[in-house]
């Protein structure tokens, strides 16, 4: 991330690069401030969110008011240089057009030297899963010309809260050109995606931010393990920590060539059943989780539609006498093109998704023995499937704070970032869900959270 022509200059971390990253468009403050006055949130004090200062005494809805049939039937109105679009991911025209707005103005670090590289196959996967809605994948073009200058897009994410199931979307992918961003188109679009989703008779939805608004939920910090820490040097992404050699850095985070757990194998399609009870089952250990049908995990998780250019990878454990699966662990892939770097045009992202064992089946985490078996398990696993990710030349792979990940998280030498994911649940109050860090709010906790959905 450093200025290539200025060797003086220090390069930033992965971390730093990061927490810019997780920077939001609108309203952006550090998650590690202290909260605004909530009538400083112009957009959001609108809206049914809980205040900072709310006390929770009771779960649930916030406004129960609204049917379909009182929703705006319009969308609403836009400045009249603009128009709505929805977006038609089945035309190669529309996906080139979300391409290029989402790589020159969705999120980029503060030097312009990384940008997210998304491909036709990620936005398959990530914006058409079982129940997707053409109607829920929302633009604005500029009407003389026809260019894409801001989208939001939502799609199908039943959830359970507590015990207490919830019908839901996912708000993802909000992105306004750089130049249009005083126009608060922002909050525009959030009503407009707002309005067609209730016209379905949803009245709540899950997003995440690295800024902190009225009011999350959880948060969670990131780590990031590298696998390839010369390169990552090389195009200035990591740095050379004090008292250490660059032979130093590479054999702290050289990893086996290949998997040691016994019956480690790629998931096939006749899994997807077993690996949905796994993940089914599994999920109760969460204080929010995302309910899946089969359908769901051959998307989400098999992805098996994907051949060249496979997004979500996903392993399996099989017994070698019973034949049966007793764990699974899955990641998805999203690089960066490097720019201004003769060397190298990508790195290799890899971020952990869903997995679940037998070991932890009908467990919490206040049982201390299985904690124990669990870590051990889990540490396997990941460390198997750092090792896949190497060999679809990822470079850094990370993971969040999230479901049990800090149970391996400092053993496997993930560092610690400076950025922060909100997690928020639009018209829902609900007290504050552990995000797997301690008593500090700041370093990884030691016993997993209670966060058992992964967002994109």
């Amino acid at each position: 991330m450093s200025d290539q022509s200025d060797p003086n200059k220090p390069k930033k971390t992965i971390a730093d690069l990061f927490q810019q990253l997780a920077l939001a468009q609108e309203e952006e403050q550090s998650p590690a401030a202290p909260p605004k006055p909530m009538e400083s949130y112009k957009f959001w004090k609108t809206q049914p969110v809980p205040s900072f200062d709310e006390k929770v005494e009771s779960e649930g809805p916030i406004d129960t008011s609204k049917t379909p049939e009182t929703v705006r039937q319009e969308p609403y109105p836009i400045h009249s240089s603009f128009e709505w679009t929805t977006l038609d991911l089945e035309s190669d025209h529309d996906l080139d057009q979300l391409y290029e707005l989402l790589y020159d103005h969705y999120v980029e670090d503060h030097d312009a030297t990384f940008r997210f590289a998304y491909s036709r196959n990620f936005f398959n996967w990530a914006l058409k899963p079982t129940g997707w809605r053409q109607d829920w994948h929302i633009g604005v073009r500029v009407k003389d010309t026809g260019r894409l200058i801001a989208f939001i897009s939502g799609v199908p994410c039943d959830l359970t809260i507590r015990g207490r199931d919830i019908k839901s979307v996912e708000i993802n992918f909000l992105c306004v050109h750089k130049q249009l961003r005083s126009k608060r188109l922002a909050p525009l679009l959030i009503k407009e995606v707002t309005r067609r989703v209730n016209l379905q008779n949803i009245w709540q939805a899950l997003y995440s931010s690295g800024t902190v608004l009225p009011r999350p939920v959880s948060t969670c910090r990131y780590g990031h393990r590298p696998l390839n820490w010369s390169k990552l040097y090389e195009v200035g992404f990591s740095s050379l920590p004090p008292n250490e050699t660059k032979a130093s850095m590479v054999a702290k985070t050289t990893l086996g060539s290949e998997p040691k757990t016994k019956g480690w194998r790629k998931m096939e399609e006749k899994d997807i059943s077993t690996v949905w009870k796994l993940y089914d089952a599994w999920r109760d250990r969460y204080d929010i989780s995302q309910i899946m049908t089969k359908d769901d995990i051959k998307h989400w998780i098999y992805g098996g539609h994907q051949q060249d250019g496979k997004v979500i990878h996903t392993f399996v454990v099989e017994d070698e006498e019973t034949k049966e699966v007793t764990d699974y662990i899955s990641f998805y892939v999203l690089p960066f093109t490097v720019l201004q770097n003769p060397k190298h045009k990508q790195i290799g992202i890899a971020y952990l998704y869903y997995y679940a064992s037998t070991v932890g089946l009908g467990k919490t985490n206040k049982d201390e023995e299985n904690q124990e078996l669990l870590k051990k398990r889990l540490k396997s696993l990941v460390n198997d499937a750092m090792i896949e990710a190497k060999k679809v030349d990822i470079d850094v792979f990370n993971a969040l704070s999230s479901q049990d990940n800090t149970l391996f998280l400092d053993d496997l030498k993930f560092g610690a970032g400076d950025g922060f994911l909100n997690y928020y649940v639009f018209n829902y109050r609900t007290s504050h869900i552990d995000g797997g860090m301690d008593e500090t709010d700041h370093d990884f906790g030691k016993n997993g959270s209670g966060v058992g959905v992964v967002l994109l």
